[in-house]
């Protein structure tokens, strides 16, 4: 099976959160894919986690060699389908590059973002909620 991981999903994985265990067993066996964009998306993630002082970079250099291992397939994406859903529901374009991932690949999406998957919800996808 196809599964559209997003940047909640991965963060919870590489920095051991309580979700990790689940993660895992909801994804085994399956062929994970995610945007490009999810890169960016780590190391802004990481930013934000410096900046409240829940991690150092030792640790982000360990959380990172674990992503890096993480089999993760990416796509690249059609912009102005992008840009048409982050208009419709005034979400940014880092959002959608997920929603847009999952329509093209006819897969559900996999996050932790409550938001982000009424959306996946509202434009006809699968979901896969922790």
């Amino acid at each position: 099976m196809n599964i559209i991981v997003d940047t909640s999903i991965i963060i919870s994985v590489i920095i051991n959160e309580e979700n990790k265990k689940r993660i895992i067993e909801l994804t085994k066996g399956s062929n994970l894919f995610a945007p490009a964009s999810l890169h960016w998306e780590i190391g802004n993630a990481f930013s934000a986690i410096f900046k409240r002082e829940k991690l150092n970079i030792k640790q982000a250099r360990i959380a990172l060699k674990y992503y890096s291992e993480i089999p993760i397939r990416f796509t690249d994406l059609d912009l102005e389908n992008v840009l048409n859903i982050a208009n419709k529901y005034k979400i940014y374009a880092y959002d959608a590059y997920f929603i847009e991932t999952a329509k093209e690949l006819n897969a559900p999406l996999f996050s932790l973002d409550k938001n982000l998957l009424q959306i996946a919800r509202k434009e006809g996808l699968k979901v896969i909620e922790v």
